[in-house]
């Protein structure tokens, strides 16, 4: 058998955001149970990450949170994780979820998703991995950072082959395609 291809998943974790990202990152989720992918997240309950998990537990996919123990408070971790794992802080948080994901899925999220997207992004263009990087494009919500990363290389502060080390995807099925590809 296979061995399962574990997807790193970041994403908003505010419970105060637009249906449409929930039932997209709900959908992504579901989909990658289906095509026996495994979930490793920040262990976010509410928001893109509840959502996206909420979609894994109804495929009956394996599911893996990573957060340190100071989110430990009601509401705030979800719950039903296959194996939940507390790093002493968001540096090793982010290198667990680097270092155990085959791939990473940036979904719609604030300045912490931005984060995890360019720390992982460098590290590829740096040659540190060449595991895959979708950026889940729901509703346009990542055209001004593409106009933005456009901007960059045509004022020459990066190559252009910076568009080679990650893929922008307008939905879920599209993302989970191109991983499998």
């Amino acid at each position: 058998m296979d061995k399962k291809l574990y997807v790193c998943v970041y994403g908003a974790a505010g419970a105060d955001i637009d249906r449409v990202f929930i039932d997209e990152s709900e959908t992504l989720g579901f989909e990658m149970a289906k095509r026996n992918m495994g979930l490793i997240f920040g262990g976010g309950a509410t928001g893109v990450m509840g959502a996206v998990a909420r979609g894994m537990k109804k495929g009956n996919g394996a599911i893996v949170g990573i957060a340190p123990s100071f989110f430990d408070t009601d509401g705030v971790l979800y719950r039903e994780c296959c194996e939940f794992i507390y790093p002493k802080d968001m540096r090793e948080r982010k290198k667990m979820l680097e270092e155990r994901a085959d791939c990473f899925i940036a979904c719609p999220g604030g300045i912490g998703t931005l984060d995890e997207f360019f720390e992982i992004l460098t590290l590829k263009q740096l040659g540190r991995h060449d595991k895959k990087i979708v950026l889940l494009d729901v509703d346009g919500y990542f055209d001004p950072l593409v106009k933005l990363l456009c901007g960059i290389v045509e004022r020459r502060f990066a190559a252009e082959n910076i568009f080679s080390l990650f893929k922008v995807c307008k939905g879920a099925l599209e993302a989970l395609d191109y991983i499998e590809g």
